[in-house]
């Protein structure tokens, strides 16, 4: 199991190497960390007229680039922090064969640099809910729980995914493709609703079809899918308990093949 005593231990490794991952992620850059609003804010202006505009899918009666967004602001950090995740251990093979440390820093420092991007990309959310005149209701008192769910769910995945890299270089290359088609198994373009009664009970598994429907219904004043966001959890929990177990199991190799 997990020493959890011995990562505390290392906490201030745990920051610095946050702190790197930031400013790597954006050195060198004229915009800086507004490329934390310009990917997504993009992204959803073109999911609005594609999807919004020619398609016609249907935003259960919000506006589709709000309908959009609240959906690719969570998507976008959970797709990056596997990517980050997935690759923290062999970016960073020289430390791992030459000083001990807890590997779990890695992936964990990986995770929580990619939090700035999602907290910078809150201020568009704001901005569209003043525009388009959307109060927010007691729901967004449940964004926390939503976002330990999307972070267990993000950690588990990386974990596994980190570990599972370092002995097969292929992840690396699946990794990209797979995050694509990922991002049309949850409902970013379209809505829950939209999938057939008798598929959502396995549908509403994938823990983010209750982080991006929570999220909707927490900043557009409706009611709490708890339906869609339970199911989710749990899997999100399991997720996460196996991603640390298997990571657990295969650092004593990392050194060796790294």
């Amino acid at each position: 199991m997990v020493d959890f005593k011995e990562l505390w231990r290392y906490k201030d490794l745990l920051y610095f190497l946050t702190l790197r991952g930031i400013k790597a992620r954006y050195a060198q850059s004229i915009l800086g960390v507004s490329w934390a609003i310009i990917q997504p804010l993009f992204t959803t202006v073109v999911f609005t007229l594609v999807f919004g505009g020619l398609a016609k899918v249907d935003s259960d009666g919000m506006p589709y680039i709000l309908f959009s967004y609240l959906a690719l602001w969570p998507w976008n950090y959970f797709s990056g922090t596997l990517t980050e995740s997935a690759n923290s251990l062999i970016q960073n093979a020289n430390m791992i064969t030459k000083v001990y440390f807890p590997r779990m820093v890695l992936p964990l420092s990986a995770i929580l640099s990619k939090m700035l991007d999602f907290t910078i990309a809150f201020v568009v959310v704001v901005i569209m809910l003043i525009y388009f005149k959307q109060i927010p209701g007691w729901g967004v008192l449940y964004t926390p729980l939503l976002i330990l769910q999307l972070l267990m769910c993000s950690l588990g995945i990386g974990m596994f995914l980190s570990a599972l890299a370092v002995k097969y270089r292929d992840v690396k290359h699946a990794l990209t493709f797979l995050v694509q088609l990922l991002l049309y198994a949850a409902p970013v373009v379209y809505s829950t609703s939209a999938v057939p009664a008798e598929y959502q009970k396995f549908y509403i598994l994938n823990p983010m079809v209750g982080v991006i429907e929570g999220f909707r219904a927490a900043f557009l004043n409706r009611p709490m899918p708890w339906e869609w966001i339970w199911p989710g959890s749990i899997v999100a929990v399991v997720v996460f308990v196996f991603g640390m177990m298997y990571f657990r199991k295969m650092e004593r190799t990392f050194a060796d093949v790294a």
